[in-house]
């Protein structure tokens, strides 16, 4: 089974509670699927990727469980472990437990030799999904009747699809990580007077104000289910940055409450957050940064020190098993998981490695020609940033 990107528009029913085989492309494995239960699952995943050895290489994001991560050859976050793949030139599979998005990215920047599987098609990304190349077509549309796309950059979230980020490239625009979402906007702004911003209205609204000194009377919100995004023209005229109305489902979750509620709990506990968090949750934090950021601020604090986290708790949990000498929490009480990251499973990968294993290719991803091209032109601008 191969699947195109060509497929836009994908919304997910979350915990599938139903299905839509025009929408939710992994609902169905083209196999038999084994099931959770199986003791012998850990030892099929293992036999299978060593019968196809040096062939094989495999990502893991950092916000996937723990009993997918054991099997990955590289951990990070989404664009490194795209990087890591290129990388790899000799790995004939590159099997992605991460999310959509992040599987086209490693299609674009591997070689053409090179096969991108995804172990289940519905681990999408909700944050990638509220922008979609029609969407974002109409919202350009919108600024070239209001005189202003000639003078507006686009920058995109890594959290894109292909699409968004060739619309990018086709527009004189970037990509952008949580890392150098700062940087991306500085080149934007030398470049032209506005930037719009997607798909994560929270990361540009925070890069913008509390790192560029923007106000926040500069960001306006297009509001893609609204005539006009929702703004006058006289709004998108006056607005430094045009902000999309998207974000994250995890970390849109924490509030100011949450944080209030942490330090009234724990005596001296530093709060750090992913910058995908809400404006004032994240001017509320004491440590902003992403993902690989929070890692490595967890690596260096003292002994003893306490930190509760805002961001998914696949990572938190982890972090607080590979720092037991800190005390790690989650910031919220509320559960709050990935839900499409969790789709890829156990069972998931072990049906992907062994197909692979016995010959047959399923789930790959690929990206057609024309959206890599441009998608690689606004990758490689991000890439030749100072």
């Amino acid at each position: 089974m191969v699947v195109s990107t060509t497929q836009i528009g994908l919304p997910l029913f979350v915990l599938g509670q139903s299905k839509d085989p025009h929408s939710e492309r992994g609902v169905d494995c083209p196999g038999e699927l084994p099931p959770a239960s199986d003791p012998a699952l850990v030892q099929r995943a293992r036999r299978a990727k060593a019968a196809l050895g040096d062939r094989l290489f495999v990502l893991g994001h950092h916000y996937q469980r723990d009993e997918v991560i054991q099997f990955a050859d590289v951990t990070g976050d989404s664009f490194k472990l795209a990087r890591e793949a290129a990388a790899r030139p000799d790995a004939e599979f590159v099997v992605f437990c991460g999310v959509h998005f992040m599987a086209e990215s490693a299609d674009i920047l591997t070689g053409d030799h090179q096969k991108v599987v995804l172990p289940d098609l519905a681990a999408g990304c909700s944050m990638a999904d509220m922008a979609t190349f029609d969407q974002v077509e109409e919202c350009w549309e919108v600024l070239e009747d209001a005189g202003i796309a000639g003078v507006t950059v686009p920058v995109t979230y890594m959290n894109s699809s292909a699409d968004i980020k060739a619309f990018c490239g086709r527009n004189g625009g970037a990509v952008c990580t949580s890392s150098n979402a700062k940087r991306a906007l500085t080149w934007a702004f030398e470049q032209g007077e506005k930037v719009l911003f997607l798909p994560d209205q929270h990361l540009g609204r925070n890069t913008a104000v509390l790192e560029l000194g923007l106000s926040l009377s500069d960001c306006v919100v297009y509001n893609p289910h609204r005539p006009n995004g929702g703004l006058t023209e006289a709004q998108l005229r006056d607005a430094k940055i045009i902000l999309w109305k998207g974000h994250c489902s995890v970390h849109g979750r924490f509030t100011a409450e949450s944080v209030d509620d942490v330090r009234e709990r724990v005596p001296g506990v530093n709060v750090l957050v992913h910058p995908e968090c809400r404006h004032e949750v994240v001017t509320k934090a004491d440590y902003v940064g992403s993902t690989e950021y929070i890692i490595k601020r967890l690596q260096e604090a003292p002994a003893g020190s306490s930190w509760a986290i805002g961001t998914e708790l696949n990572l938190v949990k982890r972090l607080a098993t590979m720092f037991p000498d800190k005390n790690v929490s989650f910031l919220d009480k509320t559960v709050c998981y990935c839900s499409t990251m969790n789709r890829i499973d156990l069972p998931h990968l072990v049906w992907a490695l062994e197909s692979l294993a016995a010959g047959t290719l399923v789930n790959q991803i690929t990206v057609d020609e024309d959206t890599t091209h441009w998608a690689k032109v606004a990758l490689d601008r991000m890439l030749a940033l100072p």
